[in-house]
């Protein structure tokens, strides 16, 4: 967390100082440094609570079902990061903070399946379930993240398409090279926040159980 928080300050100077405006959208084009790396863990946040769900169904290891239920609520946060900084972007770029995009859709679409699966996780434990029905929840959710990653292709959207691909990007390099930067700085913080979250768990865990065992005791 420590290092994240570094690299996010140092992204955070460098792309309010040391970049140019862009020559169409001027300084509102500083809200990328936000707004992607947001969407990018929104959307990474998922992948990690399907893999974990899978994980738990099929090795049935309690750590797996921890690390999907920690990864829940700060990617449910970056989703909602990206949607609003997306909608203060759009203000100025579009005319409107909201339009019902393939895009902005899908994506307020995952932040409601992130709040839905917090709630049900939270319910299977409150009852004392097996955890089952979260998993099959995380594993269904998944099918979002590739309808996010490809509206922009499949439907005439608002929304500008693909900047950042594998062959190169749309993006200026004297604008483009602090994101990076920020996106590694992010998912570093990303990672601690879930780290930290999980001992949490397993410490309240370990405490339940001493309690449990001096109650029969």
């Amino acid at each position: 967390m420590a290092v994240g928080a570094a690299l996010i300050a140092l992204g955070c100077w460098a792309g309010l100082t040391q970049t140019p405006p862009d020559y169409l959208q001027g300084e509102t084009v500083r809200i990328l440094y936000i707004h992607v790396p947001a969407a990018w863990l929104g959307m990474g946040g998922w992948s990690g609570v399907a893999l974990s769900s899978i994980a738990y169904l099929v090795w049935r290891h309690p750590l797996a079902q921890i690390a999907a239920r920690s990864i829940a609520v700060p990617g449910a946060v970056f989703a909602a990061i990206c949607l609003v900084s997306g909608a203060i972007w759009g203000r100025p770029t579009w005319g409107t903070y909201w339009q019902w995009d393939g895009r902005l859709t899908s994506m307020l679409l995952l932040f409601f399946v992130y709040c839905g699966y917090i709630a049900l996780a939270r319910a299977d434990a409150d009852r004392g379930g097996d955890g089952r029905v979260p998993a099959i929840f995380g594993i269904a959710g998944s099918v979002l993240l590739p309808i996010i990653r490809y509206s922009v292709i499949w439907w005439n959207t608002l929304h500008q398409g693909p900047s950042i691909g594998l062959t190169g990007s749309t993006i200026d390099r004297s604008i483009l090279w602090p994101l990076p930067i920020m996106l590694g700085g992010f998912t570093l913080l990303f990672a601690g926040i879930v780290l930290m979250r999980m001992r949490t768990m397993l410490a309240v865990a370990k405490t339940e159980a001493r309690l449990a065992r001096m109650a029969r005791a």
